[in-house]
């Protein structure tokens, strides 16, 4: 897949071989761009889909779960039969220091409280919905929806805290709105009535729940890579992008070992990024999420049966752990998974994000036994931070870089966090559709001029 620059010609380039890059290269050769040339300054492709082994394990960074249905199969139909089928389960670990249903239980979070704190979780509701229509952040969001005092009970409020790297009042409204709509979709009234009067279980999803193959995603990613490359693509991996200028016959990017030339330049990279290759004043409000994943095996009474576990109590800097084990079996008869934790929570310190879940997980009493650090990884750019109006800065960064000639979109091109690989590929999509119409009608509009000239 690595490949050196010299000096190519193409019609165009894609910065960042994630999932945005790769379905961008997909996309541009079925619309008849002839060679693509994807660059990645990581020495492998996938993006931010990455695992680590020690042994016989296998870890990711996050939890990631893909689709039979998937419209990025739709470009790379080769990777279904790679998959491994799964049946996921999630759940939460609440404030009152027990395992509940995810994202919302009304027996748990509700009548569990007792009548008084009921009347003042509804209490608390009916004076939302009155006196705090106005919602200008995530924190007051949550508040219109389910109360103050349900936000708190729930440990919803911690929680936001603990993903969004910021406290739930500085995170932006549009991220809140694009991004907690289930809030909305659990707390309106006849939600809350379907679920106390359900007899019988919700329907299971008609797709399949997969997951990347036991080896990890190299093999994954690499059948990805073979087939762009069948097509007419070309991958620069590990590669040092030094500046990228724009010049009357298009775009030229330099590299260590050389350049390309390019008609196009399509960038999924973060912006910050980009407008410091291009020479743009940087966005510098524009911050990402730096990522600590630890990787632990275990063996006795995990204290929990679901595969994904979300810490929405109080203490405890983590904020997901998934047992890969579910999903690919016990390694040596030991159960194996790993935990989340924004590194600023915990300065940016191993050990204590370590003791930190140790001592967590034992006052709630899960993960009874033997519990091992296997190893840990680092993860710069996971996602954005939204805080206040992040949002808007970037749409005014992404103007200027398209009216510079550069087409900015993805998890981190467009600053959006994108939870799936579904997700990403229908925005690459329509990012790209969007383009080709114009320059279409572009073209048809010259030829109209020259004819009528």
């Amino acid at each position: 897949m690595s490949a050196t620059a010299a000096t190519n010609r193409c019609d165009a380039i894609v910065l960042g071989a994630g999932i945005s890059g790769l379905v961008s290269a997909s996309v541009l050769l079925n619309q008849g761009c002839c060679r693509v040339i994807i660059v990645e300054e990581y020495a492998h492709v996938g993006g931010n889909h990455i695992d680590w082994s020690s042994g016989d394990y296998t870890f990711d960074i996050g939890s990631l779960i893909f689709q039979d249905d998937s419209p990025l199969l739709q470009h790379f139909p080769e990777l279904l039969e790679h998959y491994v089928p799964i049946e996921p389960s999630w759940s939460r670990l609440i404030p009152q220091g027990i395992v509940t249903d995810y994202p919302i239980s009304v027996k748990d979070d509700i009548l569990a409280a007792g009548p008084v704190e009921i009347s003042r979780i509804l209490g608390s509701v009916l004076y939302a919905r009155l006196f705090r229509r106005t919602m200008r952040n995530a924190k007051e969001f949550a508040q219109y929806w389910i109360g103050d005092r349900l936000l708190q009970r729930s440990g919803l409020d911690s929680y936001m805290t603990r993903f969004y790297g910021v406290p739930s009042d500085q995170i932006g409204i549009e991220l809140a709105r694009k991004r907690m709509g289930w809030i909305s979709e659990h707390s309106s009234l006849r939600a809350v009535l379907a679920r106390l009067v359900r007899s019988k279980p919700s329907p299971l999803p008609s797709n399949r729940q997969l997951a990347r193959p036991r080896e990890g995603f190299g093999k994954l990613y690499g059948i990805a890579a073979a087939q762009l490359a069948a097509r007419g693509a070309t991958i620069v991996t590990s590669a040092r992008m030094q500046r990228l200028e724009r010049r009357s016959d298009g775009f030229c990017l330099s590299l260590d070992d050389g350049a390309i030339l390019a008609d196009r330049v399509i960038s999924t990279i973060p912006i910050p990024k980009i407008e410091g290759l291009c020479g743009l004043p940087t966005s510098d409000n524009l911050q990402t999420i730096t990522l600590l994943t630890l990787y632990f095996s275990f063996s006795g009474d995990r204290g929990f049966a679901e595969s994904i576990l979300y810490n929405f109590s109080y203490e405890g800097a983590w904020k997901r752990l998934t047992v890969y084990s579910d999903f690919y079996g016990r390694a040596g008869n030991r159960e194996y998974f790993a935990v989340e934790v924004i590194s600023t929570h915990i300065n940016g310190i191993v050990a204590d994000a370590e003791q930190d879940f140790r001592n967590h997980v034992t006052a709630n009493r899960l993960f009874t036994g033997d519990l091992i650090l296997e190893g840990h990884q680092f993860l710069e750019n996971a996602y954005p931070i939204y805080r206040g109006r992040a949002d808007l800065e970037a749409l005014k960064a992404i103007k200027v870089l398209k009216d510079w000639g550069i087409e900015s979109f993805g998890r981190h091109g467009g600053f959006n966090y994108q939870p799936t690989a579904r997700v990403s590929t229908l925005e690459a999509e329509a990012a790209l559709q969007r383009s080709d119409v114009r320059r279409q009608g572009h073209l048809e509009h010259l030829t109209w001029i020259m004819r009528e000239g």
